[in-house]
């Protein structure tokens, strides 16, 4: 199951070059407002301050940007992916959208997703079994075992959300140990939620590019 584009030992410039035509193709194509959903964790931000430095950049008042899971703290927490998303992006224009469990979440131009070593997406840890057909669009739940960084319940994107997208893009921040795990679930030689979430792809001919 070879399902994404794969491109190595890129730096932050790379990745922001990529998003940027990525955004500006979804701005043309949407003719108004779009929506993205993005990660939390360390590796997409300093890509979002690139991103956010350029000028011209990406057309940050046509947005609408869902993070992919956040913890379940206040904004003002420093564990809050909508808190440092907030403080990054709407000063740009962008309108970030904290996520809640009675959200109907809409139709992404872009699903930015990382991935942890254990293949984890989003808040989808393997011990939470994310179905394929979840009748929820977003879920609250605690990951077994609780991240020691970051002990906190979490409000996350299922798969049929994260895969109703135009386009998916991974970015592994050159882990080896996650670059294992992603190339067996394209193999599909595993079940962990990274490979479930590939499968959805293929089969709806979603591209996926991966930044290792």
């Amino acid at each position: 199951m070879e399902t994404a584009d794969v491109i190595e030992s890129a730096g932050v410039a790379t990745i922001a070059d990529w998003l940027d035509a990525r955004l500006a193709a979804a701005n043309r194509h949407a003719g108004g407002r779009f929506a993205i959903t993005i990660p939390g964790g360390s590796t997409p931000f300093p890509i979002l301050e690139k991103l956010v430095q350029r000028d011209p950049g990406p057309a940050w008042s046509a947005m609408v940007v869902w993070p992919n899971d956040d913890r379940i703290v206040p904004e003002d927490h420093a564990a809050s992916n909508t808190g440092k998303m907030r403080a990054l992006l709407e000063p740009a224009g962008a309108e970030v959208h904290a996520l809640a469990e009675r959200d109907k979440p809409p139709h992404f131009a872009l699903t930015w997703l990382g991935m942890g070593p254990d293949g984890h997406i989003a808040s989808l840890f393997p011990n939470t079994d994310p179905a394929d057909d979840d009748p929820r669009m977003i879920r609250r739940l605690t990951p077994d075992p609780l991240p020691a960084h970051a002990p906190f319940d979490r409000i996350t994107l299922t798969l049929p959300a994260l895969t109703d997208t135009d386009a998916i893009l991974f970015t592994l921040g050159g882990a080896a140990d996650k670059r294992s795990t992603f190339e067996v679930a394209m193999r599909g030689e595993h079940d962990l939620p990274v490979a479930r979430l590939l499968r959805i792809a293929a089969a709806r001919g979603i591209p996926v590019t991966v930044f290792t």
